[in-house]
Formats: C-alpha cells, sequence, structure tokens
C-alpha cells in the first residue's frame, strides 16, 4: 500500500470535521490554515458562503509587531487581531474549525489568543 501524504490526511480529517461544524449567521466559523512559515484565520459565514472577517501573520498591521517572534507567538498576534475585527462587526460567539490540524501548538495558541480577547467558543 503507498504512503498517504500528510497533507491528504489533514484534508480528509478537515472534510470529517466539516460535515459537524458548520456556521451560522449568529454563530460563524472560525476556520485556520497554517503553512510552514505563516498562519491564516478567517470567520466564515457558511449561509452565505462569505468571509466575515480574516487575518494572517501577512497582514501588513501586525508586520512591525512580528519581528522578532517564534511562529507560536505569532499565532497568538493573529488571534487577538482576528479577534479585535469580529468584535468590530459585532460578533461574539463563533464555531472552531480548527482545519484538520491538531489542537496543539500554533492552533491552540491562536484559539486561546481568540478567547483572551473575547470571542466565545
Amino acid at each position: 500500500m503507498a504512503k498517504v501524504s500528510s497533507n491528504v490526511a489533514r484534508k480528509r480529517r478537515h472534510k470529517r470535521i466539516r460535515s459537524t461544524v458548520v456556521g451560522t449567521p449568529d454563530q460563524p466559523r472560525l476556520c485556520v490554515f497554517r503553512s510552514l512559515s505563516n498562519i491564516y484565520a478567517q470567520i466564515i459565514d457558511d449561509a452565505e458562503g462569505k468571509t466575515v472577517a480574516s487575518a494572517s501573520s501577512l497582514n501588513t498591521k501586525l508586520q512591525e509587531q512580528l519581528k522578532g517572534k517564534n511562529k507560536t507567538q505569532v499565532a497568538e498576534l493573529v488571534g487577538s487581531e482576528l479577534a479585535k475585527s469580529a468584535k468590530e462587526k459585532g460578533i461574539s460567539q463563533v464555531v472552531f474549525d480548527r482545519g484538520g490540524y491538531k489542537y496543539h501548538g500554533r492552533v491552540k495558541a491562536l484559539a486561546e489568543a481568540a478567547r483572551k480577547a473575547g470571542l466565545k467558543f
């Protein structure tokens, strides 16, 4: 049997998670994607198929704060920035979609920072 690549396995896990995790207008979905060097998070209303708020480590607003930080610290900054953006748009409660990744490391840091900044999930 051929070995399944880690990305294919992650996509399979994400598909399984998405069968139960659905964003609604009052409780949108917070989706996380992490690459080797960056992390991206967006809040999505699945009923309309629209992204309500987003943040990533590539945001120009965050570039000054990110210098000299490790990946986990960057994820914390992205999580708090996303929560601020969501609060401005009137969103206080979301459903967390970890994107097929383990709830550990950068994904956990982003989630806990978003919680600390006021998002409930």
